[in-house]
Order: C-alpha cells, then sequence, then structure tokens
C-alpha cells in the first residue's frame, strides 16, 4: 500500500493537532511544514522533528499527496489556486474560504486542476456522530420533529484560541469557526436546508466579531432547525446539537458526549463502541483508490453560503 503524504501550511493549535492525526497513522507521513510565524515553526518543527520548507514554493517542490491549508479564511482561496497549480490535492481547514465567492474560485481552480479536496470537519468521522447516524437511518428516534443548536461561549476568543484574527470582523467569530462543523453535519444527516429568518449581533467596535445569533431554517422534507449562539455570558462553555424525536431525543453535548433520552426518562450518557474512518484514513483511502468519507470543497460552499447568510 503506498504511503500517503503531506505537507502543511499553518502550524497553529489546529495545525498541530493535524500533526499529531498524521504522525499517529501508519502509513502517513509529514514531508514538509512551513508557518510565516518562524518562531512558531521553528517550535512544532523542534517538538515533532519535522522537515521545514523555508518558503511555500520549497514546501509545494516537496510534491506531497496532500497539503493542508491551517491559515485563517481569507488566505484559502489564493493558497488553494496555488496549490492547485502544481497539481497537488487539497485538505482544507474550515471555513472553505473568507467568503461564498472565495469559495467557488476554490472549487473551480481545484476543478480545472483535476485534483482532489477536502475539508477538516473531524466531527463527522466521530463515534458519536456515527451513533446518531445509525439511530437516523433505522429510524430508532421515531419521527424526527425539530433539530436544534445551541453554542455558549463565555469567552470569545476562547483561552486556548488566542491568535490576532479569531475575534475579528473581518474573518473571525463563533460563525465562521463553530457552526460550520455543524451546519455540514445537518446538511450530511438531513440534506438541504433554508434558513428563512436570523438576527446576528455585534459589538459597537466594527473591528470585533458577533457577540450572538438566532436562525430559523428548514429541510427541504419539513423538519425545523434553530441555531443559537452567545458569547460573552456568565457560564461555562456549552454545545449542544439536538435531534428531537418522537420516541427519543439524541443531543451531542460538547463536541463528544452523546446523551440519549425516551418519553419521561432523564437522559443517560452512551458511550458508542464504534471507531469511525478518521480524516486522515480518509485522506489515505483516497491516494489508495479506495471510497471515503470526504467533504469536498463543493460541499463546503454549501456551507460557505449558510454562513455568510448568517454573519449579514
Amino acid at each position: 500500500m503506498t504511503k500517503t503524504t503531506f505537507a502543511l501550511i499553518g502550524t497553529g493549535v489546529v495545525g498541530e493537532r493535524i500533526i499529531n492525526q498524521i504522525l499517529a497513522h501508519p502509513n502517513c507521513e509529514i514531508v514538509s511544514v512551513f508557518d510565516e510565524n518562524k518562531t512558531r515553526l521553528k517550535e512544532i518543527s523542534t517538538k515533532y522533528q519535522l522537515p521545514v520548507a523555508g518558503t511555500l514554493d520549497e514546501l509545494l517542490e516537496s510534491k506531497p499527496n496532500w497539503v493542508y491549508i491551517g491559515t485563517p479564511p481569507v488566505s484559502h482561496a489564493p493558497l488553494a489556486e496555488q496549490i492547485a497549480a502544481h497539481g497537488l490535492n487539497i485538505l482544507s481547514e474550515k471555513p472553505l474560504a473568507h467568503d461564498t465567492q472565495d469559495g467557488m474560485l476554490m472549487v473551480r481552480v481545484a476543478t480545472e486542476a483535476n485534483v482532489q479536496t477536502a475539508m477538516h470537519f473531524p466531527l463527522m468521522y466521530s463515534p458519536v456522530v456515527h451513533s446518531l447516524q445509525h439511530a437516523i437511518n433505522t429510524a430508532s428516534l421515531g419521527d424526527i420533529i425539530r433539530i436544534e443548536l445551541h453554542t455558549y461561549f463565555p469567552h470569545w476568543p476562547r483561552k486556548w484560541q488566542q491568535n490576532p484574527w479569531i475575534g475579528t470582523r473581518e474573518q473571525g467569530g463563533f460563525i465562521r469557526e463553530v457552526f460550520p462543523h455543524y451546519l455540514q453535519l445537518i446538511y450530511r444527516l438531513f440534506g438541504h436546508f433554508t434558513i428563512s429568518s436570523h438576527e446576528t449581533t455585534y459589538p459597537e467596535d466594527e473591528n470585533l466579531c458577533e457577540t450572538g445569533v438566532s436562525a430559523l431554517a428548514k429541510t427541504e422534507s419539513g423538519i425545523p432547525i434553530v441555531l443559537n449562539g452567545l458569547s460573552g455570558i456568565g457560564q461555562e462553555e456549552r454545545l449542544e446539537f439536538k435531534v428531537f424525536g418522537t420516541e427519543k431525543v439524541m443531543t451531542i453535548r460538547n463536541w463528544s458526549e452523546l446523551w440519549i433520552s425516551e418519553v419521561d426518562q432523564v437522559a443517560v450518557h452512551e458511550i458508542p463502541d464504534n471507531k469511525p474512518m478518521s480524516l486522515i484514513d480518509a485522506c489515505h483511502g483516497v491516494i489508495n483508490g479506495k471510497e471515503s468519507l470526504i467533504v469536498s470543497f463543493e460541499e463546503g460552499v454549501k456551507v460557505q453560503e449558510w454562513i455568510d447568510q448568517l454573519l449579514k
């Protein structure tokens, strides 16, 4: 089996997570890393003993199977153009781009270059989502009557994610950083949906990102969707994605906890015993001609459209 090689542009907190996933895979390796922050680049390369590229061109000349884009959203489209021009497959951080126009550009250049695309939506590969999808497919929830997303952040940016852009209106905010995971999940589980109304609140400082959002949407099959987010509030961080059925309600809490309730019963914390394919498994499978669970740039553009709508 052919070993799958990766090069990484961007070595921030999430980039480091990708590094650990690749290094833990027996059939994958990192051939080059690059970051404009030379201090951070040296720190990461030393910590993991990784080969460093002095320039972006040098990284692209290493000819990896996949190039990961782990930089701020506004840089995704121009980087994708450069990567596609070298005929290399592209793995992009979410959101796909700064806006839908840039996202469509990324789809076009990848299509014209005939390269594979993938997005870093780790929630898609988690055991809790696998269990939720199985429950939906087997109709064990009964009739599904509502989907809700609630995200509450006492701090934004989050304490572990301090960088110059994550709190800005131009590129940051939880609608761009957190909502894409769940909008993509709704799309995969229930198909296309339409946002009918929303209200997004912003602070007086025009440089700062949103502080709240409330939205109503509906799937093409008629299931109502409620989207809700707040930051700067007096409570612990809490994320809940809830699927309400007539027989059961399933909740994914804080990314990885699965809670199941039945009629007149308290919710029970369930630990899934499945181990679905990971993102790195999927990228490796693509290179070796296997059918893999990949979120393409085309799907990323759909998510980007909803993000752009919520930010207005």
